[in-house]
């Protein structure tokens, strides 16, 4: 099987990008990986730290490795939004494929200097786990927001994602385009969505030749979405749908089965919801 970078590059070379979703249980890993497999498409496993810690890191690595064997399918893990050394060392100890090593809080250099020796040590327990680094302002966590919250002070710059780039060595780069964590009420309701500064990607994607991950696409413009990858977005994040779905399907499910104890009888809607968001998001990535 191919690795994440070679994967990554193919995606490139194709005009596609590598759907990325994020889990925090079983439900949740069911059903992106039945969405991956029905469209035999590879696909990035995420979890965060808060989902690590629910998680366990040996315990979703083993997970994602078991589906990885069973399917034959490129299912890749990756640690997201890391922001301590430690916690990064334990994934890489864990044998995640990729780390994004966010330090994006930080003052600039300061992210450059702690970043590059992140790697350093991180290369060292796993010469091929790939690190992704971030700068710009796109929001914390995937709550549902009253109002979308004004990011445009914080947007990336092409001067920065070439310092950045060249002066850590990561391997992938999240910048700030437009894109945003979360969602707002309006966008679950399907009556807003998030706009991308397209310009901006290409040009990044042109001062860095960096691959390119997109944070915070949940809700975001199709057409949008598409023309992001071909300006140069090689992952898309999906997060805050696959957890409205879940937590909607959730609700339905014990709506219906008021009187089951059973979760094995309650969760399969959910798992299918999952899948379902998933399978829309890989179709449009993929361009299926």
């Amino acid at each position: 099987m191919k690795n994440l970078l070679a994967t990554c590059r193919e995606a490139e070379k194709s005009g596609v990008a590598v759907g990325h979703f994020n889990v925090s249980d079983l439900t949740a890993l069911k059903g992106v990986v039945g969405a991956a497999q029905e469209l035999k498409v590879p696909v990035i496993i995420g979890a965060s730290e808060g989902e690590r810690k629910f998680l366990g890191d040996r315990q979703i690595a083993a997970l994602v490795k078991s589906f990885r064997d069973d399917t034959g399918l490129p299912i890749f893990l990756n640690a997201d939004h890391t922001h301590s050394l430690d916690a990064a060392i334990a994934a890489a100890k864990a044998g995640f494929d990729a780390i994004v090593f966010d330090l994006s809080a930080l003052p600039f250099e300061e992210n450059i200097r702690q970043t590059k020796e992140a790697i350093g040590a991180l290369k060292k327990i796993n010469p091929d786990i790939l690190i992704e680094g971030e700068i710009g302002d796109i929001g914390t966590g995937s709550q549902i927001h009253d109002t979308i919250p004004d990011l445009s002070a914080g947007l990336t710059s092409p001067e920065q994602a070439k310092k950045f780039v060249h002066e850590t060595g990561v391997d992938i780069l999240a910048p700030a385009v437009g894109n945003m964590h979360g969602m707002s009420a309006s966008m679950v309701s399907g009556n807003a969505k998030k706009r991308l500064d397209l310009k901006r990607i290409s040009e990044i994607k042109a001062a860095t030749g960096s691959l390119i991950t997109l944070h915070g696409a949940s809700g975001t413009n199709d057409g949008d979405l598409r023309k992001a990858i071909a300006a140069g977005i090689n992952i898309i994040h999906i997060n805050t749908e696959l957890r409205v779905a879940w937590r909607q399907s959730l609700d339905k499910s014990l709506a219906e089965h008021k009187s089951e104890v059973v979760p094995y009888k309650i969760l399969p809607p959910v798992v299918d919801a999952i899948r379902q968001v998933a399978l829309s998001r890989l179709k449009l990535f993929n361009n299926l």
